[in-house]
């Protein structure tokens, strides 16, 4: 298998990674590509029998951490700023590493090189600084009850308030009518064989806001033939992987265009 095959799987990951820890799809895409060339540079730094996507994304790290002072400075203008400079990097790529990429404790350690022993610290120390600055209204879009009731315990339990759930596409514009949200949980697939994502379309159209889609489908979007969205979490999930995009989210207080979803 050619260097180009064995990379191909990973990369839309990579810059959903990308793109959550710089804030930037611009940015994030600019670190995916340095890092690319590095590897082509050196194919031998993506070699052996370890963990490809682990090698993929230490490259990744020594990279941004080289240069993440310049991430910061694009956010000047946006609200992420003043959250941004709450958090150490070390802690942002813990958070995302962990619950978001799915990571193991030992594989974190490498791709950030810090020890197995300080993770769940970094990881803690990540969360609450975002949970305690920021308080949001959410709508959850979720077809199937259980999971409805999972999310919005989540919610709650982090300090946020659920302003409405909704089971298909029409109930979806309904509940922003009547509160709007400052973020929005949604499925792709929705009960009456709506769609989720033309949903959060006409969300958008109406205002601002954050998304997270959690879906058994992420290959309807992370295709690598455009951008995808930022936060994108994969059914079955962990509470953890919930918690930390929602944190992320409202950390960035950003979401996709229209014509990026």
């Amino acid at each position: 298998m050619s260097l180009a095959e064995t990379l191909k799987p990973h990369l839309p990951y990579l810059r959903r990674y990308a793109r959550a820890l710089t804030g930037s799809q611009k940015s994030g895409d600019a670190y995916v590509k340095a890092t690319l060339e590095a590897i082509i540079a050196d194919p031998e730094s993506v070699s052996g029998d370890d963990n490809v996507r682990v090698h993929l994304y230490r490259i990744f790290a020594g990279i941004w951490e080289s240069a993440h002072v310049a991430a910061v400075e694009e956010l000047d203008s946006n609200t992420a700023q003043s959250h941004l400079n709450s958090i150490p990097p070390i802690s942002r790529q813990v958070l995302l590493l962990t619950a978001l990429e799915g990571f193991s404790v030992s594989e974190v350690a490498k791709i950030a090189d810090v020890g197995e022993n300080s993770i769940n610290g970094l990881l803690e120390d990540a969360i609450t600084e975002i949970d305690k600055e920021i308080r949001s209204d959410v709508l959850i879009i979720e077809d199937e009850a259980l999971i409805s009731m999972e999310l919005q315990q989540i919610v709650s339990g982090l300090g946020h308030r659920v302003c409405g759930t909704a089971t298909t596409h029409k109930a979806a514009l309904e509940a922003v009518a009547k509160a709007k949200p400052t973020l929005v949980l949604a499925d792709i697939q929705l009960a009456d064989g709506s769609s989720g994502i033309d949903a959060v379309k006409d969300i958008l159209d109406k205002i601002s806001v954050p998304v997270i889609f959690i879906t058994a489908f992420p290959e309807r979007l992370l295709t690598g033939e455009r951008p995808e969205p930022t936060f994108l979490i994969t059914k079955p999930f962990q509470p953890n992987a919930i918690r930390a995009a929602i944190s992320q989210a409202l950390f960035f207080s950003t979401s996709a265009p229209v014509d990026q979803i």
